[in-house]
């Protein structure tokens, strides 16, 4: 929870409070923090095309979609904001798949043991849970079967202490507390477990079928359950699955070779997604439909200043932090060199902010020099992207990648094309997009590193300058 009490920070020694990265989740943070001007630059509200799709498909066909957007776009805090908005008509079901799921390992079947978990818990807590009847009598009988009759032999890693959550808010003799127990053992292994054996993995692979259907029963009993009770349907939105450790292989596993595993799911979902991934060879097989969050511009096509983009960020900026910590024109300084990313935003001026105080723990503004070093901090992180990436399928050279900025920096009309170097660019930031019409620009910082290997001229706009 962030520290809406204090609003504002006033003094560098506060600016930790209000500039944590942790997206916006709840109303209060939501009021407190979001400011609606960037979606008036970025070419279109994708949560007002996302809440007009979930209400034409409310008590008809499940709506699901693909949400993209840059690390740091603030997908998160516009997947509250769409939550808020269907709030009547859909409840909404968050996994965090980085931290609700080993993000290293997880498997198809992961997902789907989570969405299961998770609902039945959400369905328990809003007492949309079917306390009896002879369909939830069997549903219960069949799901802890599926646990019961897994034989294979668990390796010791995958053996995790369960707490005491294991039946929280059900009564002991209700026809659901065992199967808590279950759960909190299952969760436990999905998140801890690092390496199951071979054979676990094709075992539970072969009961995909089995878990699909078990996972319809559970959707079908709780919305008819949730429907009655508040005229609500569920809405599963599966976000984080874009973080860094979840390798390519993973998610074209997960969308490409078992993408019909969740067109079978009868029920509402979103899931968050890398922008790289509707750009690779594989796009085209993606279940779903897809939606932008685009990256706010802080120039425009031709390099120019984009004057609306930068007055949006700093909205957003000045909302956590007061203009008065900020020397003449050091504000302006780093946003530009954020790019218009909003984490990038938050650790710059975080990190400016700490070397003011570094350098003199009685000062009270960022100055240039404080500026200065924290861009030149993040461009060093930008520099090392440009290299050999482990999530590149084939290695590609340093001078492809330079070439391709170049062509995006000067409007090449087909440096737009995806392969595999444009999907590389756009994995490490580089490269963002913009403005609903789909056009690319190259980060600022990265301009600046062009310059510096003299690939563009000192004086070319674009850059941190």
């Amino acid at each position: 929870m962030l520290p809406t009490d204090y609003g504002p920070a006033t003094d560098l020694n506060h600016l930790y409070g209000t500039l944590r990265p942790q997206p916006l989740i709840d109303l209060e943070e939501l009021n407190m923090y979001y400011r609606g001007q960037v979606n008036e630059v970025r070419g279109e509200d994708t949560v007002a095309r996302l809440s007009l799709k979930l209400q034409q498909a409310y008590r008809t066909l499940p709506f699901k979609a693909f949400l993209m957007g840059h690390p740091g776009v603030g997908k998160t805090t516009e997947v509250s904001r769409l939550l808020e908005r269907v709030k009547d008509q859909h409840v909404g079901v968050r996994l965090i798949i980085a931290t609700e799921l080993n993000p290293a390992s997880f498997k198809v079947f992961d997902v789907l043991l989570l969405m299961l978990v998770r609902l039945a818990e959400d369905a328990n807590r809003m007492q949309a849970l079917p306390l009896e009847g002879i369909l939830s009598e069997h549903l219960v009988s069949d799901i802890k079967q599926w646990f019961g009759t897994e034989q294979v032999k668990k390796s010791r890693t995958e053996t995790t202490a369960v707490g005491v959550e294991a039946g929280a808010g059900v009564k002991g003799d209700s026809l659901w507390a065992g199967l808590f127990g279950l759960f909190a053992s299952a969760k436990a292994e999905m998140k801890y477990a690092a390496d199951r054996t071979t054979a676990t993995v094709a075992y539970r692979l072969q009961r995909l079928p089995d878990l699909v259907d078990l996972c319809n029963r559970l959707i079908d009993v709780c919305s008819q359950t949730m429907l009655k009770k508040t005229g609500q349907e569920w809405l599963l939105v599966v976000e984080d699955l874009d973080k860094t450790g979840i390798s390519p292989e993973q998610l074209q596993e997960l969308f490409i070779q078992y993408g019909t595993v969740f067109q079978n799911l009868r029920v509402n979902m979103i899931f968050t997604i890398p922008v790289w991934l509707a750009y690779s060879p594989e796009a085209s097989r993606l279940p779903f439909e897809r939606h932008m969050i685009h990256d706010t511009p802080v120039y425009d096509r031709k390099h120019g200043s984009h004057e609306n983009g930068r007055a949006a960020v700093q909205a957003v900026l000045e909302a956590r932090v007061s203009p008065s910590l900020f020397a003449e024109g050091q504000m302006t300084r780093l946003i530009v060199a954020s790019g218009g990313n909003l984490r990038d935003l938050f650790a710059l001026v975080l990190d400016a902010g700490e070397g003011a105080r570094a350098r003199n723990p009685t000062a009270t503004e960022i100055g240039p020099d404080d500026a200065q070093a924290a861009i030149n901090k993040m461009r060093r992180e930008y520099r090392m992207k440009l290299g050999q990436s482990p999530y590149d399928a084939h290695p590609i050279p340093y001078a492809e990648k330079s070439a391709r900025l170049l062509a995006v920096y000067g409007g090449v009309p087909d440096s737009d094309i995806p392969d595999p170097v444009l999907y590389s660019l756009l994995r490490g930031r580089a490269i963002q997009e913009f403005n609903g019409d789909g056009w690319f620009g190259v980060h600022p910082l990265v301009v600046d590193i062009l310059k510096e290997q003299k690939h563009l001229e000192p004086q070319d706009p674009g850059g941190t300058d």
